[in-house]
């Protein structure tokens, strides 16, 4: 093989290798590097705000191999910034929103009103923070989608964060009989509560009567919990207290209308036009 070949111009195969080598040893050097920050830094830095420096990090030392590449292969830098230029106004139209997914981006990190990790909502889409990216964010739903989220959408809606406090409440709505005894009911319920360890005992639980409705008295039952434990209580506690109820001779009730019929032969006789 003749490395002196011309290729093209004054381009020889030579430098064509060169600076593919270059370019090769250039992406693993910023991978090498990328991941040196990532274990030094991990335990010093929050995780999102470290993701973002290395990607930052990363992409700079990508565009200074690019640069170097350019170089050994010839070619004037001044050219392709001329031609650069006017190919960035004619992009900068179509990039606008770009921008400002990067802005977002940047202030979504300053912010922090979520982490990788987290169980959100935002404007409705419901799931796990997978990715915090400089231009869009990523959910997984609990469905198992997965669904990207421009930045600047992120930014200007509203974010609800389900786990960013260390407890969180929830409530049941328990209908009984009108014939049962409601106060043993809500002392059945609230003995029961203080025997559940991941139920907390400051907020204490809340139960009392709250609605007295067609077919039943309604006991609300408001418990606060660790956020940890806060969606396996609350798929298991409402029939727990169902089953302890009942025990105690106490029912849950359902829906039910009484009808009085009149007796025929007692009924008073309507003549027409009455």
């Amino acid at each position: 093989m003749n490395l002196n070949h011309i290729v093209y111009g004054n381009l020889k195969l030579s430098n064509i290798l060169f600076a593919v080598l270059v370019m090769v040893l250039g992406l693993i050097l910023a991978k090498i590097i990328s991941n040196y920050l990532r274990r030094s830094l991990k335990t010093k830095m929050n995780k999102d705000r470290l993701e973002l420096i290395i990607k930052i990090v990363y992409y700079l030392l990508v565009l200074v191999t690019v640069i170097w590449v350019l170089s050994a292969l010839g070619i004037k830098l001044s050219g392709l910034m001329v031609a650069g230029g006017f190919l960035g106004i004619i992009i900068g139209f179509a990039s606008q929103s770009i921008v400002g997914n990067l802005v977002s981006g940047i202030f979504l990190t300053i912010e922090r009103p979520m982490k990788i990790g987290n169980a959100v909502n935002i404007d409705g889409t419901v799931g796990i923070v997978e990715d915090i990216n400089i231009i869009s964010t990523r959910l997984r739903t609990f469905d198992g989608l997965d669904i990207r989220i421009p930045n600047e959408k992120v930014f200007t809606t509203s974010i609800t964060n389900y786990v960013s406090n260390i407890a969180r409440r929830f409530e049941y709505s328990i209908g009984i009989r009108y014939e049962d005894d409601a106060q043993k009911a809500i002392d059945i319920i609230i003995k029961f509560l203080n025997t559940e360890s991941f139920v907390l005992v400051n907020p204490a639980p809340l139960v009392f009567v709250a609605k007295l409705d067609d077919s039943s008295v309604n006991i609300a039952v408001k418990i606060w919990s660790p956020v940890s434990q806060w969606y396996s209580l609350y798929m298991r506690l409402l029939w727990d207290i169902k089953v302890i109820l009942e025990e105690n001779d106490i029912c849950v009730a359902f829906p039910q209308q009484v009808i009085h019929f009149a007796d025929k032969e007692n009924a008073p006789t309507i003549k027409p036009g009455q």
